[in-house]
């Protein structure tokens, strides 16, 4: 599904189904301009666009998009990358993110995603919220097995 747009004079926010989880926070932002009740359910034009605008940064999937028509700032880049590692959800992550195909090929070029922690999405490496339906389980804390300070592969990573 291509996004689709929600525009008003001021700011146009763009939706994209496939990546929303439901986390709500676009609801509890603005209940007035996303209201999932109401046709269209994004209705930018019911608040100043600054404020629609940083309600949008605060979907943690990148599904909630703006663009300013009002010559206001565009959402920044966040200065360092993030990853929130929450119980029972996906990872969250933060930054100037780029996410490669198999190829090296370039898929996404964001600054707010929800990655698969269950391995069942079906829209990876994206999470769909399918970890509810195989009632994905995790604490969220790294213990000390968990990695190690050797390299690996070309790239350098840890395991």
């Amino acid at each position: 599904m291509a996004r689709k747009d929600y525009p008003s004079e001021q700011i146009v926010v763009s939706f994209d189904l496939e990546r929303c989880i439901h986390s709500e926070e676009c609801v509890r932002g603005l209940p007035d301009v996303f209201d999932p009740s109401g046709r269209p359910w994004i209705r930018p034009d019911r608040a100043r666009s600054d404020r629609v605008a940083d309600v949008v940064i605060r979907c943690p999937t990148g599904a909630l998009q703006f663009e300013r028509r009002d010559g206001g700032a565009a959402e920044p880049i966040p200065q360092e990358n993030v990853i929130a590692v929450g119980v029972n959800r996906p990872l969250y992550v933060r930054g100037d993110i780029q996410i490669k195909g198999p190829l090296g090929e370039p898929l996404l070029e964001d600054t707010r995603v929800a990655l698969c922690r269950c391995g069942e999405s079906r829209n990876k490496p994206f999470c769909d919220n399918n970890h509810k339906q195989v009632s994905f389980r995790d604490k969220s804390a790294l213990g000390d097995d968990r990695l190690t300070k050797e390299p690996i592969g070309d790239e350098g990573g840890l395991r």
